[in-house]
């Protein structure tokens, strides 16, 4: 095994992790790192409570973060004396080897809609929430919730939670709104193909989609607004991290 990297570099990219679901921005922080081979290949990143100290996150957050590295194929961990977390960059999953033949310019299309899925989601969000919902529009937004939550098996659940986004944009009335985030979720429904199935996230976005439905059902344009900007902002951290 290598040494480990070069001293300075692990503090300048391994800042204190903001926000309230501290995980999905650990998973990007570190899976940052490593790609930038600030852990190269072969080298054992530092210990647990190290890396929880270092990021201000707790040990059982990071460890989640760690199972996910692990999942994408980038880290591989042993146990017992001598044992540790070694940077692998092998994709053992049919995700995380589908993430590896993404060609860049792909890629980059890919970061590229998240930053539109920011700017619209929010807006239609907001809209949705400023609106006077009639009760059967106000039923079909609970039951896309609903069928998001209810979800078991992986496939089953990205496709109710793509209908749920597809249902605010449509409580908008507006044609555009609509096209702009099918596109915007047709796209990303690509990318969590090329990423593993990660529970801890499925839990947090079923309570950001709560989030959204209570503001828009109170009336409450500019909380929906916020409640889905933090839930995009989630989802783009655990993306850029596995996706690269």
């Amino acid at each position: 095994m290598t040494a480990d990297p070069a001293a300075g570099l692990p503090e300048a990219v391994l800042r204190p992790v903001r926000g309230h679901h501290a995980f999905e921005a650990c998973v990007e922080r570190l899976a940052t790192a490593i790609r930038l081979g600030v852990y190269p290949l072969g080298s054992v990143l530092p210990p647990e409570r190290e890396l929880a100290t270092r990021l201000q996150v707790s040990r059982a957050t990071l460890r989640e973060a760690m199972a996910a590295l692990r999942q994408a194929g980038l880290v591989e961990t042993t146990r017992g004396r001598g044992g540790g977390t070694v940077v692998t960059l092998k994709p053992r999953t049919p995700s995380g080897r589908a993430a590896a033949r993404i060609s860049p310019e792909r890629r980059a299309d890919w970061l590229d809609s998240l930053d539109f899925r920011r700017v619209i989601e929010p807006g239609a969000a907001a809209l949705a929430a400023g609106l006077p919902l009639a009760e059967p529009a106000r039923a079909q937004l609970q039951q896309a919730l609903d069928e998001v939550t209810s979800a078991r098996r992986p496939a089953d659940h990205r496709q109710a939670d793509s209908r749920f986004h597809l249902t605010i944009a449509a409580l908008t009335g507006s044609p555009r709104m609509v096209e702009s985030v099918t596109s915007a979720q047709a796209t990303l429904h690509e990318m969590l193909l090329a990423i593993p199935v990660l529970h801890t996230n499925i839990a947090h976005s079923d309570r950001q989609h709560a989030a959204v439905v209570r503001a828009i059902l109170a009336g409450r344009p500019e909380r929906a607004r916020a409640a889905m900007e933090e839930h995009c902002d989630d989802t783009a951290a655990l993306l850029r991290g596995l996706v690269g």
